[in-house]
């Protein structure tokens, strides 16, 4: 299996998940460690890629996703985006409507 079967098993098979820099316990920048805060904040379970521990994920995802930088976050399979619209999604109510059609 390739990278992009990787990626493309990861997001379709879990509900939410956020690649990012470093842990949930140990992110490894600023902009994972806001994602993680918000969905912790929201209780959601979600899986995590570390693209540190994953030098081909985190060359092959933003050609996957044209998204150039991380964290990226999928929801039911649909990329939501990085920090910057994460934050202002939890701040305008969006992303707990988002994360609602997961159940």
């Amino acid at each position: 299996m390739n990278v992009l079967d990787d990626i493309k098993n990861q997001i379709t098979k879990n509900k939410v998940v956020l690649y990012m820099k470093g842990t949930p316990e140990f992110p490894m920048c600023g902009f994972s460690s806001k994602v993680v805060k918000i969905l912790q904040l929201l209780k959601i379970r979600f899986v995590y890629i570390n693209v540190l521990e994953n030098i081909q994920i985190r060359k092959m995802l933003p050609k996957y996703s044209d998204w150039p930088t991380f964290p990226q976050l999928y929801i039911n399979g649909e990329l939501i985006g990085g920090c910057d619209i994460i934050s202002e999604m939890y701040e305008d109510k969006s992303l707990q409507k988002k994360l609602e059609e997961i159940n």
